[in-house]
């Protein structure tokens, strides 16, 4: 069976087994209760199929509200904008409101001043009597309770201001970060790559040099053509597993093309760099591909990699086109080998 009826018939199959949840939980078939379910059933939304499954443990059917929230909040393409929209303005709703009550405490302040003042001038006068100075204190001691609750009034709005704009800001953060991650691997997108890349570029030195190192997965297209896209998907996967499980230093790691994947090592000598590239090159060869749908053996995924270390004078795209020319080398020399600057210097651009 060729990778085209292979993808054919895993997509029908996940689409029959959608199919059947629909008529299981409901609550129809509408287009949106179908993107929910099919995402379901095929895995690619692992936080959508927690929630399904909270959501199916508690009632033995689902609503359309359920659905509808399931899809704005997982599927819906426009729920990151939609998302920074909502806390954006939250914060700044919060901060109106802190606005208003302090101003209230100003005022209030203000207008306790003008009583003590109003007292001091009182007692400046001739003696008071002693009737005169009760109701003086007893004016006093009314205008600092009033002070005193207003504080309290504004301390407690302030607490609450100050967990809501927390949590906004918590908000905030996973939306940029979601906006800033690969969905299939959860690695760093391309625009977060190019961002991090001229970052490493700047902040290197003699002192503190850095390294960037191109990964791509060798023979990717006849996957995708043997055994399909889902399972093409399932190689970048493993890939992107294995370099969050071999790369434990403050490294960026990125998924910047189709096959094509990148580790940013800042303050990293090129021998720490050479062995971090080679020790996800060996696990990934390490590791059996099997065919989720029929557990059928797919052999091993190699990868090629290029290493650069910065130079003097570099620029993002200068160190970049030297690591790509190492990953062609490598890929030159045979595969699954990892070819640096320093052994590569010789090489002609390779466009």
């Amino acid at each position: 069976m060729d990778g085209t009826h292979g993808d054919r018939d895993r997509s029908f199959a996940l689409a029959e087994r959608a199919n059947t949840l629909m008529r299981d939980y409901g609550p129809s078939a509408a287009p949106r209760s179908y993107a929910v379910w099919y995402a379901y059933v095929s895995g690619t939304q692992p936080l959508l199929n927690d929630a399904l499954k909270r959501l199916t443990a508690a009632s033995a059917a689902l609503t359309e509200e359920d659905i509808e929230t399931l899809y704005r909040t997982y599927l819906d393409p426009s729920r990151l904008s939609a998302a920074t929209e909502h806390a954006s303005t939250g914060v700044l709703s919060e901060i109106a409101g802190v606005m208003e009550v302090l101003d209230l405490s100003l005022g209030s302040t203000t207008q306790y001043g003008e009583s003590l003042r109003a007292l001091a001038h009182d007692l400046d006068g001739p003696t008071p009597s002693q009737a005169a100075v009760h109701r003086i204190v007893a004016a006093l001691v009314a205008t600092t309770r009033e002070v005193s609750a207003n504080n309290r009034t504004l301390k407690a709005r302030m607490r609450e201001s100050r967990s809501e704009i927390e949590a906004l800001r918590e908000t905030l953060e996973a939306t940029r970060l979601e906006s800033l991650t690969d969905p299939l691997t959860g690695l760093s997108n391309r625009k977060h790559f190019e961002d991090s890349l001229c970052k490493l570029v700047q902040g290197a030195s003699a002192a503190t040099p850095a390294g960037l190192i191109v990964i791509d997965v060798d023979s990717f297209k006849r996957f995708n053509d043997v055994y399909g896209h889902i399972t093409g998907d399932q190689v970048l996967r493993l890939v992107g597993v294995v370099m969050r499980e071999q790369v434990k230093t403050n490294a960026i790691l990125a998924r910047f093309g189709g096959e094509e994947f990148a580790m940013l090592l800042p303050d990293t000598n090129r021998a720490t760099a050479r062995a971090i590239a080679e020790k996800v090159r060996v696990s990934v060869m390490a590791r059996e591909l099997v065919k989720r749908s029929t557990g059928e053996s797919l052999g091993k995924v190699t990868i090629s990699l290029g290493l650069a270390m910065t130079r003097p004078g570099d620029t993002a795209v200068s160190l970049l086109e030297r690591a790509d020319q190492c990953m062609f080398s490598a890929k030159r020399d045979g595969r699954n080998r990892t070819v640096d600057d320093a052994e590569a210097a010789h090489l002609p651009h390779v466009a």
